[in-house]
């Protein structure tokens, strides 16, 4: 199996991720990342390479983020230590200040005893496929082992967290005065730059959330456990609720009953308010084929195409940055606003969310109903042959249900990257619809790529 995954390398701290592979995998990077032209060049100015590395609050990234600086001092990289802040953070500190390349110790949304190993490029971006292939190859390589002078420096990146703030702050197209927020930082890295943010915007901000203890990220709260904010936002009376994941690149939000917004809904709220100021380039917004077909609807009547993408942010980040496009993500809540930011970035996200809110004078279910959330159901089918998708019986299937759906829902079959499974996922009018559709396909498929 390849050591990078769809989002870095990322596994059991201790487990597939020890110390030694994080050091190993910070000189394996210096090798392969200090060849580039403009690290070359900066060598011929007599000029050190530089990287930024943070991580999340997880108790296993002081180890491994450790590891990854020793890694790449003892390969003649200066290291810019950022300590604990969130991921997109990191992307735009690396194009700020002009370092060569930068690492996120992260597991973004995993639980606790995971953790992760993110490297973007100069610039702030992420590294390509064949990039990463590089890198894992280079383990296996002759590393760098500068002597005496040539040895790279470990120091702290003072005003690492004022640089993003500030950056952030300048983005906002509108203040955030007179709404009351609730923030769910999810105990990670947004716990402390996401409530000074909204509260220098303006906004009334209560939080939950926000005590990382090293063990508790993720654990019941953020973004992939939004009953907590609902319950808070509901109780306290507050305009909207803003979760984040673990490492804060995502972004999803309840409105003041309660009603989960998910990225979908944020992504048509923003695209409309960019067209209307001239700033959604080519009236288009990208998006993943796991996208609700409300969306599609809802930008259609407002006069914007919707480029799709295969599943997961990398392959929209693609998308927006070969056309050139200002504006992409997916359901889950990775938002990309290439604008500002060259990853998704969850504060970023939530802020200009807002920002809506208090320009328009509207509910954020006022803002949300733009868009009708169709009805969607996905079955995952075990144990079956995932390169089969295309085979006749289940395709004739598939046209079977797309025909009589009509232009009241859709279908889509998709294959896991990982497993024996297939993916059955079906959009209807109403729930019912679509539950008869899946299980109906599902059966087919259990049926005809039996393993």
């Amino acid at each position: 199996m390849p050591l990078f995954g769809t989002d870095g390398v990322r596994g059991l701290a201790n487990g597939l991720l020890t110390a030694e592979l994080a050091l190993h995998l910070a000189q394996a990077t210096a090798v392969v990342l200090g060849q580039g032209r403009s690290a070359e060049a900066r060598k011929a100015q007599g000029r050190r390479l530089t990287a930024v590395v943070a991580r999340d609050p997880r108790v296993s990234g002081e180890f491994l983020a450790a590891a990854v600086a020793a890694g790449l001092a003892s390969s003649g990289v200066d290291v810019l230590d950022a300590g604990v802040i969130p991921t997109p953070a990191t992307a735009f500190l690396i194009a700020d200040h002009d370092a060569d390349f930068g690492v996120m110790v992260s597991a973004s949304h995993n639980p606790a005893p995971d953790n992760g190993i993110k490297i973007f490029a100069r610039g702030g971006t992420k590294l390509p496929d064949v990039v990463e292939q590089r890198i894992e190859r280079a383990l296996d390589a002759e590393r760098l082992q500068p002597t005496g002078a040539d040895v790279g420096r470990i120091r702290r990146f003072a005003d690492a967290e004022d640089r993003y703030v500030l950056h952030l702050l300048g983005s906002l197209p509108h203040r955030l005065d007179g709404i009351h927020v609730v923030l769910d930082c999810a105990h990670g890295a947004a716990a402390g730059v996401s409530p000074e943010t909204f509260k220098d915007a303006g906004a009334q901000v209560t939080v939950i959330g926000a005590d990382p203890d090293g063990l508790n990220i993720n654990d019941g709260v953020g973004s992939t456990h939004l009953d907590v904010l609902a319950e808070t936002v509901v109780r306290l009376g507050a305009d909207v609720g803003i979760a984040h994941d673990g490492d804060a690149d995502r972004c999803l939000a309840v409105d003041a009953a309660g009603n989960v917004v998910d990225g979908d809904q944020i992504m048509a709220i923003l695209a409309v308010a960019m067209k209307e100021r001239g700033a959604l380039v080519d009236d288009t917004l990208v998006a993943t084929v796991m996208s609700n077909l409300g969306l599609h609807r809802a930008m259609q009547a407002h006069g914007i195409r919707v480029l799709q993408t295969g599943v997961g942010d990398r392959y929209v980040l693609e998308a927006m940055n070969e056309g050139g496009y200002s504006l992409g993500g997916e359901q889950s809540g990775h938002v990309i606003m290439s604008e500002f930011a060259t990853t998704g970035d969850g504060l970023l996200t939530g802020l200009h969310l807002v920002a809506e809110m208090a320009r328009q004078k509207k509910t954020l279910a006022e803002l949300a109903s733009l868009m009708t959330v169709y009805p969607q159901v996905l079955v995952n089918v075990r144990g079956v042959d995932r390169d089969g998708v295309d085979d006749h019986g289940v395709q004739e299937a598939v046209a079977a249900s797309t025909a009589e759906l009509g232009e009241s829902g859709r279908v889509l079959l998709r294959a896991s990257g990982t497993e024996p499974l297939v993916r059955v996922m079906v959009e209807a009018a109403s729930e019912e619809v679509a539950r008869a559709h899946a299980d109906r396909l599902a059966e087919v498929v259990r049926e005809r790529l039996a393993l």
